[in-house]
């Protein structure tokens, strides 16, 4: 139980109508699960609006409201406040109710277009390893210390992030490394958390579905980098045209890291290959299980970061090599007979994918085929369709296109989307298969000994989700399932 006017601390309140010397004992934002003596804020969403709600929220026991604007009655027994901007306020106000959590341990926000999932999940490995209670909220999991907790979104709103925040206060954890999307940048689902660091990995096309130009999903990410403290640590990748730009306006300690640009990190990298990379960091060699030159750079951040919390060079080198790489990211296994190699992903984006192809291209023999499958997501950004097919035909000896999660949309029009990328030269390189697990057979069939296989966009996702309905699916477990049988 807190006092309202205690949970409204640096909020800005445009009208305050009633007492806000009052005890609540819950917030939310789904007037649903309002109970009685709770605050509900309306939020105003891109399909729903919470101000629709009010009265519903009033009837299950809400004793206090924020809006943005104020109801045509009031109930009298309610209190009233309207702020500016509602998502701030939850923000706040959650940070406020769970006694600002984000102080009491180091905060490090890592966010890009790629590589989010991958630098905190090797942070926390890193930090668990180095003997610390350690948290993680990821695309994959939520960890408080070694507790798991299932996720839905890349950055959860701020009852959630804060409810667990305080959960590993309560457990004593040390440090938490969390993903910064730039929807949860853009709807202040970060707002009120105080950060120890942030990291930027690089920016690629993404999103604009959401975003209404690239330039204003660079702002967005930049705009978690103008936000952090003076005494907070800002680390960005130099080699990405975009790198320089998320420093400008920062108050942070501004620090670099590259592997072609002469910066405060610098790496390089003298093997890659399919068992990992060798790296040489500050003159010292090192061995990641790792793969390929886009883990080279999440290699290098964490080390980077690592070293500004305060940890022991040699010491982070060393535990460096026994980190393990995540679920679905460039996760693969060989079979023993035919030696076809399967590798699953999550590259969803064109750069990721590039990224991927490159790197496996960059490892080959050219003696054997590079396989790839790949779909898009329905109801996202629909311009990356072409490109990433475009790059998929380029870069593979053979694809298949097929479905990922259409979500609410015609399967085969985003198949019809991504076709229309592929150029001429690489028509005969191509074919559709609209059912995903019968594109995973095909591509099994059509290896032959020492092939590779790529399925990507989906990575570490257990479901498909089609015209709304979400059913189990796991790439990972197929195509295991379907080189099996072939080695019968």
């Amino acid at each position: 139980m807190m006092i309202l006017k205690d949970i409204l601390y640096k909020v800005s309140l445009d009208v305050v109508i009633g007492t806000t010397n009052v005890q609540i004992n819950d917030i939310q934002f789904d007037s649903r699960a309002i109970q009685k003596g709770g605050v509900f804020v309306a939020l105003k969403g891109t399909v729903v609006d919470g101000h629709e709600y009010i009265e519903k929220a009033v009837s299950l026991g809400a004793k206090a409201i924020i809006l943005e604007e104020l109801p045509d009655y009031q109930e009298e027994q309610v209190t009233y406040i309207k702020v500016k901007n509602t998502h701030n306020a939850l923000a706040l106000i959650a940070a406020n109710f769970h006694q600002n959590p984000s102080r009491d341990l180091k905060l490090v926000g890592v966010t890009g277009t790629n590589g989010k999932t991958t630098t905190t999940s090797l942070l926390y490995q890193l930090f668990k390893k180095s003997g610390f209670k350690t948290g993680l909220i990821s695309t994959v999991e939520i960890l408080i210390d070694e507790k798991v907790v299932s996720t839905k979104h890349t950055t959860p709103d701020p009852l959630t992030i804060n409810r667990h925040l305080a959960d590993m206060v309560a457990v004593g954890v040390d440090y938490c490394f969390m993903e910064v999307s730039s929807h949860g940048i853009a709807q202040e689902r970060v707002a009120g958390l105080e950060f120890a660091g942030g990291i930027f990995t690089n920016l690629s096309h993404d999103h604009l579905d959401y975003h209404n130009s690239f330039a204003e999903y660079r702002d967005v990410k930049k705009r978690f980098f103008d936000e952090l403290p003076k005494k907070a640590f800002a680390l960005t990748n130099l080699d990405d045209k975009n790198g320089a730009v998320m420093l400008q306006n920062t108050k942070a300690r501004k620090l670099g890291y590259a592997l072609k640009s002469y910066t405060d990190y610098r790496a390089q990298i003298v093997e890659n290959q399919f068992g990992g990379l060798l790296l040489k960091i500050n003159e010292h060699e090192v061995w990641s299980k790792m793969v390929g030159q886009f883990n080279a750079y999440n290699v290098l951040a964490i080390y980077a970061c690592a070293i500004e919390l305060g940890l022991k060079d040699i010491e982070v080198l060393e535990v460096i090599s026994q980190l393990e790489g995540v679920a679905g990211r460039f996760q693969y296994f060989t079979t023993v007979e035919s030696r076809i190699t399967a590798i699953v992903d999550y590259a969803h984006t064109p750069d990721a994918l590039k990224n991927v192809l490159e790197t496996i291209n960059s490892i080959r023999t050219k003696n054997e085929k590079v396989i790839t499958v790949i779909g898009c997501g329905g109801d996202r950004d629909v311009t990356k369709r072409p490109k990433m097919a475009h790059i998929a035909a380029a870069l593979s000896d053979q694809v298949i296109f097929t479905s990922d999660n259409p979500r609410t949309e015609d399967p085969q029009k985003i198949l019809d989307d991504m076709e229309a990328g592929v150029q001429p030269q690489d028509f005969k390189k191509t074919i559709t298969i609209l059912n995903r697990k019968q594109a995973i057979k095909a591509a099994a069939k059509m290896a032959n000994k020492n092939d590779i296989i790529l399925i990507a966009g989906k990575g570490h996702e257990t479901y498909q989700e089609i015209h709304g309905v979400r059913s189990d699916f796991d790439d990972r477990e197929l195509i295991a399932e379907f080189l099996n049988q072939l080695n019968k």
